[in-house]
C-alpha cells in the first residue's frame, strides 16, 4: 500500500484517542472550566461591588425608555462581559500559558462590552451612572487580568513538573529538528514537551544532539503520532513532505484533541514583527526588520527619566547609608568609575558601588587566565579573593547596581537593555553579538532576569538580541517587574 493510501485510510478511521477522548484535550477543557468560574465570581464581586460602593444597597432605576432596577442591569452587564470573553477566544488554549495575547484579549473584550453599553445608552437615551461604569471598568480589567496571572502561576508551576503539557512530534531534518526541539526546551512553561521526531532514513536512534527519539520517518507521521502519544504535529521543515502531504496530515488528525504547528527555524523573533499575509492560498510569514521608530525612542527614553528620577527620590536615604557602610568597612571611595562600550560603541563611566579592594583592575588578567577564562568575551571570575565582605552582599542583591540610575538620568544608560561590557570584552565580539550596541545599555535585561551568572556567553547574546530585536515598553516593565524578583530572591546565580 502506497504511502498516501495508507494516510487516507487514516484520514477516515477516527484515532482510538478520538473514542475515549484525549487528555490533552481534558486538561485543557477543565483549565478553560477553571478560569471561566474565576471570570465569573470576579466579575460578580466586582460589577454587584462597584454598584453598592457608588449607589448604595438601595439604588435608584436606570431610566429610559423603560425603567430597570440596578440589579437586573448589573446581572446583564456581567452576562454581557462573561459573553465576550468567550467570543473573543480570552480562555482558548492558544493564548494561555505565555505571552501576552490572553491579558490583551481580556482587555479588548471589556473595552468592547462597555463601549456597547455607552453607544445603547445613547441611542436609547438610557440614563446610566456614569461614576458607576468608570469605576467598574478599569478594576474589572486589572482584578480579571490578576486572576488570569494567578492561573498562569499555578499553570507554569505544573508545567515545570512536565504537567499539562502539549506532547509534540517533530517532523522535519534532523538539523531543524535538533534547533526547535533546543528552543522548545529552553521555555518549558510555554507548555510543548517533544516526545519524538520523524526524520528522513533514520529510524530507531536519537536526533543528535538530543535525548529525542526518533520514531518514525517523514513518510509515517500518524503511524509515529499514534505510538509516542503525540497530540501535536510540529512540522519544522523538509523538502520530503511535499504541501500535499501536510494538508492530508492535518486531515487526519481528531479535532479538538490533536493539532499541526508549522514551526519554521525562526527563532527570538515576537511577534509584533511578525505579520501573516494569505496570497493565492500561500500563507506567507512577514518578518518586519528590527527598529525602533522615533516615537518608541521617546517613549524609552520618557520611560527611563520618569522612573529613574522618581527611584533616585525614594532610595536616595538608603543609598547614603550603603555608601557609608562601603566607606566605613574598607579603604577607598565609596563609588567605582570603570569605562564601558553603550550605544554606537561609544565609550562612557559606568557608575557603581565598590564592592573590590582598591587596585582590583589589575589582577583581573591573572586570575582570568588561571581560571581559563581569559579568551572569552563574558568575564567572570569565580569565586573572586578581590571581593570586600560588603561588596559580597551588595553584589548577591545588586543593591551595587544603582548608583548607575544617574547614568540612565544622564541618558548614557538604560532601565532595561544589554549588559554593558568593557572594551576588551568588545572586542572579542562576532558580528551578529556587536548588535547588542544598537541600544542603551540597561541596568538590567533578559540576561539578568533569566540566569545571571549562571549563563553562558552564547545564551547571553541570544536573550540580548532578542531584546534589540523585538524591543517593546510593555516588555520593559515585565522585565523590570521580574528584576525585582531576582533581587529579592537571588538563588545561585548572583554573584
Amino acid at each position: 500500500m502506497t504511502w498516501e493510501a495508507k494516510l487516507g485510510a487514516l484520514a477516515l478511521t477516527p484515532p482510538r484517542s478520538a473514542v475515549r477522548g484525549s487528555a490533552g484535550a481534558r486538561w485543557r477543557e477543565a483549565y478553560t472550566v477553571r478560569l471561566w468560574m474565576t471570570d465569573a465570581l470576579i466579575l460578580v464581586w466586582v460589577v454587584y461591588g462597584t454598584q453598592i460602593a457608588w449607589l448604595g444597597l438601595q439604588p435608584p432605576l436606570v431610566s429610559g425608555p423603560a425603567e430597570i432596577d440596578y440589579w437586573i442591569f448589573s446581572a446583564a452587564l456581567v452576562a454581557a462581559w462573561m459573553l465576550m470573553l468567550g467570543l473573543i477566544e480570552s480562555r482558548s488554549d492558544k493564548v494561555i500559558g505565555t505571552g501576552m495575547t490572553e491579558y490583551v484579549r481580556v482587555a479588548d473584550a471589556s473595552l468592547r462590552v462597555f463601549g456597547a453599553v455607552a453607544i445603547v445608552a445613547f441611542l436609547l437615551r438610557v440614563d446610566i451612572a456614569r461614576g458607576y461604569l468608570i469605576l467598574a471598568l478599569p478594576t474589572g480589567i486589572v482584578t480579571l487580568v490578576i486572576g488570569r496571572w494567578l492561573w498562569r502561576q499555578w499553570l507554569v508551576a505544573h508545567r515545570r513538573m512536565g504537567l499539562y503539557n502539549a506532547r509534540v512530534l517533530l517532523v522535519g531534518c534532523e538539523e531543524s529538528v535538533a534547533q526547535i526541539a533546543r528552543e522548545l526546551s529552553r521555555n518549558a512553561e510555554a507548555g510543548y514537551t517533544v516526545v519524538g521526531a520523524c526524520v528522513s532514513g533514520a529510524v530507531g536512534r536519537t536526533v543528535a544532539g538530543t535525548g529525542i527519539p526518533i520514531v518514525g520517518d517523514v513518510g509515517s507521521v500518524l503511524e509515529a503520532l499514534h505510538r509516542s502519544g503525540a497530540d501535536t504535529v510540529a512540522i519544522t521543515g523538509t523538502d520530503d513532505l511535499p504541501p500535499d502531504r501536510v494538508k492530508q496530515i492535518s486531515w487526519a488528525l481528531e479535532s479538538g484533541g490533536q493539532h499541526l504547528v508549522l514551526a519554521p527555524s525562526i527563532v527570538d523573533i515576537s511577534g509584533p514583527r511578525i505579520r501573516t499575509r494569505p496570497v493565492a492560498g500561500l500563507p506567507l510569514i512577514h518578518v518586519e526588520r528590527p527598529a525602533l521608530s522615533r516615537g518608541q525612542r521617546v517613549a524609552k527614553r520618557l520611560f527611563d527619566i520618569v522612573c529613574s528620577a522618581s527611584l533616585v527620590v525614594v532610595l536616595a536615604p538608603a543609598l547614603l547609608v550603603v555608601a557609608a557602610a562601603v566607606k566605613a568597612t574598607s579603604p577607598g571611595p565609596a563609588l567605582y568609575r570603570q569605562s564601558r562600550i553603550g550605544r554606537n560603541a561609544e565609550p562612557f563611566h559606568i557608575l557603581k558601588f565598590r564592592t573590590m579592594q582598591v587596585g582590583a583592575d589589575a589582577e583581573l588578567a591573572a586570575l582570568l587566565a588561571t581560571q581559563g577564562a581569559a579568551g572569552q568575551p563574558l568575564f567572570k571570575v569565580r569565586e573572586d579573593p578581590r571581593i570586600t565582605a560588603v561588596g559580597r552582599f551588595l553584589r548577591k542583591y545588586s543593591i551595587d547596581e544603582f548608583p548607575q540610575l544617574i547614568n540612565v538620568l544622564c541618558g548614557s544608560m538604560s532601565l532595561v537593555g544589554p549588559r554593558p561590557q568593557v572594551d576588551a570584552e568588545v572586542a572579542l565580539y562576532s558580528e551578529a553579538a556587536r548588535r547588542r550596541l544598537l541600544i542603551r545599555p540597561g541596568m538590567t535585561g533578559l540576561w539578568q532576569v533569566s540566569g545571571r551568572s549562571s549563563l553562558d556567553w552564547e545564551d547571553a547574546v541570544r536573550l540580548d538580541l532578542s531584546y534589540v530585536e523585538n524591543w517593546s515598553l510593555v516588555g520593559d516593565a515585565a522585565i523590570l517587574a521580574k528584576t525585582v524578583k531576582a533581587v529579592v530572591s537571588p538563588g545561585e546565580s548572583a554573584h
